[in-house]
């Protein structure tokens, strides 16, 4: 998801909260969204565009982008896909998940924030339209030029496909695969243009293509959130190396089949983690001194070069750093 600016957040202003199941409808087949309260009555933290938050599901914790209405504080919604060869959050959340039911979540965060623009291209792949809904209606009332090419296996897989034709008409643009075929990309994005921001979500072979058509357009134009880590070839031969722990006061090594968030943990010092692959930003950290090879799905390359923020679940001191300093 390349294109994050202003991204980093502080975790002490997340928020933890136990939030009731106020509402469970299915958007689309296999879709179910979520409608999430506070028990109590009391008003949810405010959020942007492009927010996600983490929903603990059973025992796992997954993160889901909001789509609900920014100026709604009432209520946060959610859309999760029924994902049958997935890890089982979506399972618990259609098979288990009960209106009345309480969950807890955590957030909201924002590693997609829409940029201010004249114009956009939302390009959303299935369940990717989720973190759209809120981009268009926030570029629809900045007065935005702006369309939408929406993609899914099927018409009646596309959630939301309705509401948004029935609110925008002919700036969405629709792409059921089984009638017309995958998205047409390359006619979608043939160049850049000037002033017209790209936003994409969607699977990875969907974030893939794009990536490749882009690959020589200016940096800051296209911006992605992936749901599931790039893939990126790394040695398989990680050494050991250290990490200073500025706060705390230590000096710990980093063995080469260990994260450095084990490690931190095993040595008592508590960092907050949720999927522990790179994606969902919680375990950012600051980097003091050394040089990191970054393995997220989070940073552009630009702040990868800045060497002053890495996430310690995937990323490791680059090779022939011997020590990382970091601040915690």
């Amino acid at each position: 998801m390349t294109g994050h600016d202003e991204h980093h957040v502080d975790p002490a202003t997340e928020h933890e909260l136990e939030l009731r199941v106020e509402r469970i409808d299915a958007p689309a087949d296999d879709v179910r969204r979520l409608r999430l309260v506070d028990p109590a009555g009391a008003a949810l933290p405010s959020w942007l565009p492009g927010a996600h938050v983490d929903l603990h599901v059973g025992d796992l914790v997954r993160q889901y982008s909001l789509c609900g209405e920014v100026a709604e504080t009432s209520a946060w919604s959610v859309a999760v896909l029924r994902e049958a060869e997935g890890r089982g959050g979506s399972t618990y959340v259609h098979d288990k998940l009960a209106e009345g039911d309480l969950v807890r979540v955590r957030g909201p965060r924002n590693h997609f924030p829409l940029v201010p623009a004249a114009s956009y291209l939302f390009i959303a792949g299935g369940i990717g339209i989720t973190p759209m809904l809120p981009m268009i209606a926030a570029a629809e009332a900045a007065g935005a030029d702006w369309r939408l090419a929406y993609g899914g296996r099927t018409r009646a897989s596309m959630a939301f496909a309705d509401e948004l034709v029935a609110a925008y008409g002919s700036r969405v643009g629709l792409h059921p695969q089984d009638q017309e075929g995958l998205l047409p990309l390359a006619d979608l994005l043939p160049a850049p243009e000037e002033g017209t921001m790209v936003y994409c979500c969607g699977p990875a072979p969907l974030l893939n293509a794009v990536t490749d058509l882009c690959a020589s357009w200016p940096e800051g134009l296209v911006h992605m959130e992936h749901f599931a880590p790039k893939e990126e070839l790394h040695s398989d031969d990680d050494g050991s190396f250290e990490v200073e722990l500025a706060d705390a006061g230590l000096t710990l090594t980093v063995a080469a089949d260990q994260s450095i968030l084990e490690t931190v943990r095993a040595a008592g010092v508590q960092v907050l983690s949720s999927c522990q692959e790179g994606t969902c930003g919680t375990c950012e950290t600051g980097v003091l001194a050394g040089t990191v090879d970054h393995r997220d799905s989070i940073l552009t390359p630009a702040e990868r070069n800045a060497n002053d923020v890495m996430y310690v679940c995937v990323s490791r001191a680059a090779g022939g750093c011997p020590k990382l300093v970091l601040e915690l």
